[in-house]
């Protein structure tokens, strides 16, 4: 499994894949160095976040490979149909997916997801609107959100 670490607005990100695809991205909440050469089936993957976070990118077409259930990655993929500058509400999801009632479940895959950014898991907020919920920290939620707002002279919280 080939990794490297990169800078973004965020903090340092860890990218981790191989031929079969990205399996992770990663946002560290430590310090870590930057790596000074980027392994070559990292280097699409590095290349599309750095483009994303210069407001160059709304879209990845990367080959991925995340590890999960089933489940998970059906939730996984049902994130990717959200679009760039949209939100919807765990419920929402949940309905998506097929099932109302899965909610807890559907809120404990968005969390799992490997992929931070890619699979955009950030754009999924509470019913009433409000941010919840995010294993990257909800000021890092908040800012890539009002990164993706279409307004961006209005900031969304």
């Amino acid at each position: 499994m080939d990794r490297c670490f990169i800078d973004t607005p965020l903090g340092v990100a860890e990218i981790c894949g191989d031929a079969n695809g990205i399996s992770a991205v990663t946002v560290m909440n430590d310090d870590q160095e930057i790596s000074d050469q980027i392994p070559e089936s990292l280097k699409i993957c590095a290349k599309q976040l750095e483009e994303y976070f210069n407001e160059e990118r709304t879209e990845f077409e990367l080959k991925l490979n995340p590890k999960g259930t089933d489940f998970q990655k059906k939730v996984w993929q049902q994130l990717m149909t959200i679009p760039f500058g949209k939100s919807i509400s765990y419920l929402e999801l949940s309905k998506q997916i097929g099932d109302v009632k899965a909610i807890r479940a559907v809120a404990s895959a968005n969390g799992k997801n490997p992929l931070w950014i890619i699979v955009p898991c950030h754009r999924v907020i509470g019913s009433d609107g409000s941010l919840v919920g995010y294993a990257g920290g909800l000021g890092r939620k908040k800012w890539l959100l009002n990164h993706e707002s279409v307004a961006k002279q209005q900031s969304l919280f």
